[in-house]
């Protein structure tokens, strides 16, 4: 594997951006509507939303993508951060990339103030769940939630 470069995203980066997001969709069975991920993609762009972007360049190639919020919390000073989406490509899956995306999301919320970096993955999502519980805590918090 080449060197890794990871990067917030630029204005320039959505032909990377865009289909590493639609694969991360696709991963979770899920679609959305065209102007949601236009939304989004404006969102990660604005520098006054609290929603960020980043993603990891080997050889000129966009090879993953995280996506990560940052909210007040009822339980500290400090913002926290929610790293919502996180996807590597399969061929680079396993060398580290979604590690150093990781701790990128951990450098850049220290650096910004925040307390804590916290983040959901589906419970079958094994490959995923045996990095994160070697770089993060399982606090055992089951998720509740209903759409309105």
């Amino acid at each position: 594997m080449s060197q890794i470069e990871i990067r917030q995203v630029t204005a320039d980066d959505h032909a990377a951006w865009l289909p590493l997001w639609q694969a991360y969709l696709r991963f979770y069975n899920t679609e959305l509507p065209e102007a949601v991920s236009q939304s989004t993609w404006q969102r990660l762009l604005d520098p006054n939303e609290t929603t960020h972007s980043a993603l990891a360049w080997a050889n000129g190639k966009a090879v993953g993508m995280v996506n990560f919020i940052y909210h007040r919390s009822n339980w500290s000073i400090e913002n926290s951060c929610y790293l919502q989406d996180l996807l590597v490509v399969p061929e680079t899956r396993g060398t580290g990339v979604g590690r150093q995306l990781i701790e990128f999301v951990y450098a850049t919320a220290k650096a910004d103030g925040c307390c804590k970096v916290h983040w959901l993955t589906h419970e079958t999502n094994a490959t995923a769940i045996q990095l994160y519980e070697r770089i993060a805590e399982r606090p055992g918090f089951i998720q509740f939630r209903k759409a309105l």
